[in-house]
């Protein structure tokens, strides 16, 4: 039975610092030049350092917003969420007070961000905000999929090894140990947020949908990103490229930013915010 979810309580009581870094600038932006937010989610663990140089990569039609989730960077000090529901709420919150979704929106997720992008685009539909314009997954299986793996549990030098068993500490030796000790508790917390999570029916998603796979992941099958379609009822394109669960920093990234120039260059916003409530 999954613990109920909590929101993390950080102790020092200080207001939450910026869910999206660079703010109000994107938000500026996305209001002022008819640009499109593309909300970008990172694996278990990750920063918005992830997607460095990405909005050099995707041209001027789309802005380019990585969210900083607590537990990390600026927000190191605060808990990290462990569950995945109230994660979601607070993210659309945020969203939505920075007026990210009026006009239109997109969102790209890895791994663990290919979930919460998912769960996030169903929670703003059911708020009256609309349908992404487009999701895009990457690395991840099907929400029906997860549940059945338990690597929050694991002593530390066994999740490392399995960490490193994907490609997520690459060969840096001391440097790359002294990374993964330093992001352990968000790393916890977020593999906890997955693999407590439950897929629950709701309507599909009508936008456009791409699921992305990589030849040798072992927790994002081919076979396990295909069964995304269940999910969609709308467009759903498919992508499967070389390399292992972290191929967004390996070889296949050049290929990974040419599908995302083609997603941004086919975004348009809406004229206006979308009325009316989508059944959940």
């Amino acid at each position: 039975m999954p613990d109920t979810p909590t929101r993390p309580a950080p102790g020092d009581h200080r207001r939450p610092g910026p869910w999206f870094p660079g703010l109000p600038g994107a938000a500026t932006a996305a209001r002022q030049d008819g640009t499109v937010p593309l909300i970008c989610l990172p694996y278990a663990g990750g920063t918005p350092s992830v997607f460095h140089g990405w909005q050099q990569r995707l041209g001027t039609r789309a802005t380019v917003v990585p969210v900083l989730l607590p537990g990390r960077g600026l927000r190191l000090r605060e808990a990290p969420y462990s569950a995945l529901a109230p994660l979601v709420h607070d993210l659309a919150d945020a969203l939505q007070k920075h007026v990210l979704t009026r006009h239109g929106y997109a969102l790209f997720g890895h791994s663990m961000g290919a979930l919460v992008a998912y769960e996030t685009a169903l929670e703003l539909r059911r708020r009256g905000a609309g349908e992404p314009l487009q999701l895009v997954v990457s690395g991840s299986r099907a929400p029906q999929l997860y549940g059945d793996r338990r690597d929050h549990l694991l002593p530390d030098e066994e999740l490392r090894a399995v960490i490193g068993g994907l490609g997520g500490l690459g060969a840096g030796g001391g440097t790359a140990d002294a990374y993964f000790r330093r992001r352990l508790p968000a790393l916890r917390a977020d593999l906890r947020a997955c693999e407590q999570y439950r897929a629950r029916p709701r309507a599909p998603l009508r936008c456009p949908v791409t699921a992305v796979s990589a030849t040798d992941d072992p927790i994002a099958t081919a076979a396990q990103v295909d069964a995304w379609h269940t999910c969609c009822a709308g467009p759903f394109t498919r992508l499967h490229l070389p390399g292992d669960h972290f191929f967004l920093h390996g070889p296949s990234s050049a290929r990974l930013l040419h599908l995302m120039r083609e997603v941004c260059d086919r975004l348009r916003p809406h004229p206006t915010q979308p009325s009316g409530r989508t059944p959940r």
